[in-house]
């Protein structure tokens, strides 16, 4: 019986000796393992990345979140994770049936390399082609409205902190106060210091025919070193400036346009790889690698997974290649993951961006973290017009909440190293040296300096010399919304030491509403200026050239006083209005006269004169965009659409001791063109028609640019006061190759630099009632100087340039094409300007 029982009991015995006496050898048992995969740098989840048992390849991968979960039968192993733009890690499996193992991965800088086909087609061509064919269907632009609510959230932090610097007295005044600064990215990660931090609940509405949209933020929760709770980034934080859709051929990104992997013509940009299938939630999914067959371009790498049948867009990973042509980016990296609505379109479900800057020398660079959740989507449900007439708006509550708002509402629960920056901002806001740096970088962006409820500024205009005044002295102020959310008072004064004689300015705004914008203003004035020098538009759209006009030779300066009533109001889609009187003095300080009538010589005046005058304007802007400070706003321009301007201007006679009778018409059409692979191109088409006889101070002066540096206000190779007009048409055309040549010649492209193409039209005349009224002297008997006017022909400059130089110095050369025997005509001219430009 022993011996019949021996060999189980021997195997038994064998089992109980392996089992507790010899270590390493263990029974399979089921396991469970968790974790979260992060980027070491930034401390970023890493979604898509592969998470596999290294003994049988078994796997998943990380959600949009960096999270995973992977269960199986397995011996003691260990667990890789890998993902393309990571160096891959291995962390050892414990005995436990249920583990949590985190990894950080370290990115590591490498392309994805070339691909070489022998013989076929590449199969990734025919998987685009499919994409291409149900790209309408799939394309949420193609849905005649969709809305959902977002949840979003921004961090800025700075980091890259040089060595140096980590060991001065800013850093170590800072490092001291944030004793945690090492957690913010982590055990492997480099310290980062936050900067911003904002989170914001809104409801978003898309209408696609005509492409409008709105946000309605609900909530919002700001915080920033040196920044206010209504500081304008409030109203970038929403999900509206997080919108990225990838079946549109182009994305614009920090300016710039780049080509989407999956646009239709994406194989002239990209090399693509087929690299592996598999499941996703419930989706099987291609999984698609590229790259830019030139890494100067403005493209993508990365990848895409595409579901097997449907062939639409599951969801993406991209990069923008460090070598591209692109200042002051480090990398650009978008992630977003894409959910189907039952009409058959693919909407955005969570999207995440990172926008990491480049330091310069010793300087930090700054980390920009923007992650956006989306749920609750309703499609094809349209709101009547006038619902999208506002871009962006804000609850009047939408500041006030608490913890327990953000606790209940929050799309995704802030970790605890998310918890703790709001803490560590305030923090750095106590600090006095912060509050120092906070202010002086606000002053140079703005141009004024905040003194309690009042700016001092603009410093840009502080000083000046010139002709006639000497030093010109100038401080000026306005109030900001801490002095009252409705009004704005302003004022400055200037002093010259040659004339002796002070300048002065005062106005008063005050919003009549915000949603939509109203506003009405009254101004006065007693300043100097020259004939052609339009103050009020160079002010707001070349305030730098404007500057520049006080300095110097003043040509046909004069002194005047001037008063002006306007009333602003923004009207439904896009268009806006204006109504404006205006009451003006005109004191010549250089030889001028003119005839009251023009068939009696006799009747000659002594160059002073006044005008009364009422405007209307109209201008019509489909898409743009506005931002709102305190008691300004800003406008962000149009995206698609071009911007129409026109002006309608009658004097009054004998109002308030006016002179003349007038009308004068003035229009312009502007419009930023997308050229794909060529570029971007912008141009301007403008005109005016004065149709009464006056003063030439009166009509069309057109802006000569007598100085070496470059500028859009005026023309580059014209002189001052060189043509003057009661009747004209110009077009202003300029192109940016944005790399597209340079990029292909092996030197240059390091360089980066980038061409650029230029050219000014302007077709004109004077009618003969117009040269009849200007007298040949004046009453002391000297001879006024007269003026020239266009003839038969356009006067025509054409110039190019190199932009991006050092990556903000640009060269332009300018040919003069007629008109070049005018006196003292500039035939060539070569001009600098400074940019800064992404």
């Amino acid at each position: 019986m022993f011996r019949k029982r021996f060999p189980f009991t021997l195997l038994a015995l064998s089992f109980f000796c392996c089992y507790w006496l010899i270590p390493g050898v263990i029974i399979a048992q089921n396991i469970v393992i968790s974790g979260k995969v992060i980027d070491a740098e930034t401390g970023d989840a890493v979604p898509f990345a592969n998470v596999t048992f290294k003994s049988n390849g078994k796997g998943t991968n990380t959600d949009f979140e960096g999270t995973y979960r992977l269960e199986g039968t397995v011996q003691p192993d260990s667990l890789l994770v890998s993902y393309v733009g990571y160096v891959s890690k291995t962390k050892p499996i414990g005995t436990a049936p249920q583990q949590e193992i985190n990894f950080q991965l370290n990115p590591d800088i490498i392309s994805l390399q070339e691909v070489i086909f022998y013989a076929g087609e590449n199969p990734a061509f025919e998987l685009l082609r499919r994409v291409d064919q149900r790209r309408k269907q799939h394309d949420r632009s193609q849905l005649s409205a969709y809305e959902y609510e977002s949840y979003t959230k921004v961090e800025i932090d700075v980091d890259h902190l040089p060595d140096k610097e980590k060991q001065g007295k800013l850093v170590r005044k800072i490092t001291d106060k944030l004793d945690s600064l090492q957690q913010i990215s982590g055990e492997d990660g480099k310290p980062i210091i936050p900067v911003f931090l904002s989170e914001t609940i809104s409801r978003t509405y898309y209408k696609t025919n005509p492409e409008l949209h709105r946000e309605n933020i609900l909530k919002t929760k700001v915080s920033g070193v040196g920044l206010e709770a209504d500081n304008w980034l409030s109203q970038v934080t929403g999900s509206t400036f997080q919108q990225y859709n990838f079946y549109q051929n182009w994305l614009n990104i920090v300016g710039k346009d780049f080509i989407s992997p999956i646009a239709s013509t994406g194989k002239v940009y990209y090399e693509y790889e087929l690299s592996d299938s598999l499941l996703i939630g419930e989706d099987f999914c291609y999984r698609l690698d590229f790259f830019p067959k030139s890494e100067q371009d403005l493209a993508f790498r990365g990848t895409v997974w595409i579901t097997k049948n449907e062939y639409a867009l599951k969801q993406a990973d991209v990069q923008i290649s460090q070598k591209a042509n692109l200042n002051y980016i480090e990398q650009i990296r978008i992630q977003q993951t894409m959910v189907k609505d039952s009409s058959g379109a693919w909407l955005p479900e969570k999207t995440r961006v990172l926008i990491d800057s480049e330091e310069f020398g010793n300087t930090p660079g700054l980390l920009a973290k923007f992650y956006s959740s989306n749920q609750d989507f309703v499609v094809n449900n349209l709101q009547e017009s006038r619902f999208y007439e506002t871009d962006v708006s804000m609850l009047e509550n939408a500041y006030e909440s608490d913890d327990s708002y953000w606790l209940q509402n929050r799309h995704e629960q802030l970790t605890d190293t998310e918890l703790q920056l709001y803490d560590m901002i305030d923090t750095l806001n106590q600090i006095p040296v912060i509050k120092t740096y906070s202010t002086i970088l606000d002053t140079f962006i703005n141009g004024y300096k905040p003194v309690g409820n009042i700016d001092i500024g603009p410093y840009l205009y502080a000083y000046a010399n010139n002709t006639i005044e000497g030093h010109r002295m100038r401080l000026g102020f306005r109030t900001n919304s801490g002095f009252s959310k409705k009004w704005t008072l302003r004022g400055y004064g200037a002093y010259g030491t040659q004339d002796q004689e002070w300048k002065y300015g005062a106005g008063v705004d005050f919003i009549l509403s915000r949603t939509p914008w109203a506003t009405v203003s009254v101004d006065h004035s007693h300043d100097l200026s020259q004939i052609g020098i339009y103050a009020e538009e160079l002010q707001a759209e070349n305030y730098i050239f404007y500057a520049s006009s006080f300095f110097g030779d003043l040509d046909r300066a004069y002194m005047y006083d001037r008063t002006s009533v306007k009333l602003y109001r923004q009207l439904p889609f896009g268009l806006s209005s204006t109504v404006a009187f205006r009451h003006e003095w005109f004191d010549p300080l250089f030889d001028f006269a003119y005839l009251k009538d023009p068939s009696d010589a006799l009747s000659i005046q002594d160059g002073r004169f006044t005008t009364s005058e009422i405007r209307l304007e109209a201008r019509f802007a489909r898409d743009e965009q506005f931002l709102q400070q305190g008691n300004r706003r800003l406008s962000l321009g149009t995206t698609r659409w071009p911007i129409f301007k026109a002006r309608y201007i009658i004097g009054l006679e004998d109002v308030l001791g006016s002179d003349f009778n007038y009308q004068k018409m003035e229009g312009s059409i502007s419009q930023r063109l997308k050229m794909g692979l060529l570029g971007t191109s912008t141009y301007e088409i403008e005109g005016g028609y004065t149709f009464d006889a006056l003063p030439y101070p009166l009509l069309n002066i057109h802006l000569g640019n007598e100085s070496s540096f470059y500028s859009t206000a005026g023309y580059s190779t014209m002189n001052r006061n060189e043509f003057i007009s009661d009747h004209y048409v110009a077009l202003h055309y300029k192109h940016s190759f944005q790399g597209f040549i340079l990029n292909r010649i092996p030197v240059m492209k390091k360089l980066k630099w980038r061409l650029l193409a230029t050219s000014n039209v302007l077709y004109g005349g004077i009618r003969e009632e117009n040269r009849k009224i200007l007298a040949e002297t004046d009453l002391n008997g000297n001879t006024i100087p007269t003026f020239t006017s266009l003839g038969n022909k356009p006067f025509v400059e054409v110039g190019y340039g190199i932009e991006n130089i050092f990556r903000v110095v640009r060269v332009d050369a300018f040919h003069r094409l007629t008109y070049r025997d005018n006196p003292e005509a500039s035939k060539f001219k070569v001009m600098v300007s400074f940019q800064f430009i992404f």
